[in-house]
């Protein structure tokens, strides 16, 4: 009898797990909700996304998804377990990811899921918890990869963004089909140094991209911490002659056309020694231009694993995310880079398909929701039990259209890597419109606060203004309490 029912139960399992969502986890990193047509602004007919926009029109988008620390490494340590940085060990980038510890990768092998990383990784450690592994060492280059794979370190000639694609792609045409797969395809792309794919070099030349409204901001109304910034277009961006030192193995036309790109092609310009907003405009244009063409590739790669999905009759069965390890500035306060608590930074993008469980064409604006819910939101969606220990929620039943009456209405922040582009550590608290930011370094010892409803571009810091105080008042509390529940010591 026992005999009987254990082999029912076994029967039972490999039913159940053949029937199991697969999970497809698209990231990439520095991609700012900016650059994602589906979000609309004034980047979205001049660059268009419509792979990415797909996810979207067939899924939900979400407005309100905030990282906890916005920072690369960080962010994925944040996304492998569930947890806030100071608990889960990765605070900065240069730590090293302990690689023992609980992960959702894990917890998904237990449940019986094949799983596999696939492209940039940023944890110094190497990856557990995935039967199959090929990341980029470090940050990775854009030209010419080398992956480390399964423990051996392997050279690829061509794009980077196309290579993780192939490489993906590889994985699940020769993965064990009688699993369910969790594979989590990462880009380095749009990081820095935005070194785009030979075939969009061109592309935008006869372009003027407008300028954000902010792009000159001198930073009154604010505490001194931003303006104390070394992220500026103008001055802090790179000579743009150190942008072609990855471009290895070109083509002698190739490398004239990719350096084209790169320098000024006018000498005059060299030697003019331009100032002021001449400056700012010009690495202004040629930011933007080299960011948004890595997004156009980053946008075809992600077409082609879709069209992979829908050419193998896994797309019905394929619950497909993407999102970024955190937003960036697109020339916004005339930065580039992240780290800051301000919203171009702190919100990162979240799309996600599930079809016949997430009803098409779907926008989130009200959920505040975050990375520190996505391996719980995997775990759930696998039928897998979520630890306790986990901070974040499944985001499944809002993504179904019942969203918790109990879900989170502030979200807390914390960066710790002090000085990094000139930003200090500081930690926060939002409901999605009034945000305080405290920076505790004795040198500045300041707070912010923002009403983003009359304020969005955060250019005037309220804190301390009597006609806010009710509100200040409610969110310092609000801080306190988030800090005592995520046992934050510092």
């Amino acid at each position: 009898m026992r005999i009987f029912l254990l082999l029912a139960t076994c029967l039972a399992f490999s039913v159940s797990a053949a029937e199991r969502p697969n999970i497809l986890f698209m990231f990439t990193d520095d991609h700012a909700t900016q650059a994602i047509s589906a979000y609309g602004g004034p980047l979205a007919e001049i660059a268009p996304t419509p792979n990415l926009d797909r996810i979207a029109a067939e899924g939900m988008l979400f407005r309100k998804c905030y990282v906890t620390n916005s920072i690369c490494g960080p962010s994925r340590a944040v996304v492998l377990t569930g947890k806030y940085s100071h608990l889960n060990g990765f605070q900065v980038n240069g730590d090293t990811f302990d690689g023992s510890q609980q992960t959702a990768p894990k917890l998904l092998q237990k449940a019986g899921y094949q799983t596999a990383v696939v492209g940039k990784w940023h944890l110094k450690s190497v990856p557990t918890g995935f039967d199959h592994f090929e990341v980029l060492k470090g940050q990775g280059q854009y030209y010419n990869p080398v992956l480390l794979t399964n423990g051996e370190m392997v050279a690829h000639e061509g794009y980077t963004t196309d290579i993780i694609t192939d490489r993906s792609i590889d994985w699940l045409e020769n993965r064990d089909k009688e699993k369910p797969f969790f594979l989590m395809s990462q880009h380095k792309a749009p990081h820095g140094r935005w070194e785009p794919a030979l075939r969009h070099l061109e592309w935008l030349d006869d372009v003027e991209v407008p300028e954000p409204p902010t792009l000159f901001d001198d930073y009154s109304g604010r505490s001194k911490a931003a303006s104390q910034h070394k992220m500026g277009i103008a001055d802090h961006i790179g000579d743009p002659r150190l942008m072609i030192k990855y471009s290895s193995k070109f083509t002698s036309e190739q490398f004239a056309v990719f350096d084209g790109h790169f320098r000024p092609r006018n000498e005059a310009f060299l030697k003019a020694d331009l100032r002021g907003k001449e400056r700012t405009r010009w690495h202004y244009q040629r930011y933007i231009k080299n960011y948004l063409r890595c997004v156009r590739a980053v946008d075809e790669n992600v077409g082609r694993l879709l069209k992979y999905l829908d050419d193998n009759d896994l797309a019905k069965n394929t619950v497909v995310i993407y999102s970024a390890d955190q937003g960036f500035y697109l020339g916004e306060h005339g930065w580039f880079d992240k780290r800051w608590m301000y919203e171009e930074s702190f919100r990162t993008p979240l799309m996600v398909r599930w079809t016949g469980r997430v009803a098409p064409g779907k926008v989130n604006n009200r959920d505040l929701v975050s990375n520190l819910d996505f391996a719980e939101t995997f775990l759930d969606v696998a039928g897998a039990p979520i630890p306790d220990d986990m901070q974040g929620k499944s985001l499944v039943p809002i993504l179904e259209g019942n969203s918790p009456a109990d879900w989170r209405k502030t979200h807390y922040y914390h960066y710790y890597e002090a000085g990094g582009h000139g930003v200090p550590i500081h930690f926060g608290v939002t409901d999605g419109r009034f945000k305080l930011i405290r920076f505790p370094d004795p040198k500045l010892d300041a707070w912010e606060f923002y009403d983003l409803d009359n304020d969005p571009l955060e250019l005037e810091s309220l804190f301390e203004d009597e006609t806010i105080s009710e509100e200040q008042h409610r969110m310092m509390q609000e801080l306190e309490k988030l800090r005592d529940t995520f046992k934050i010591e510092e």
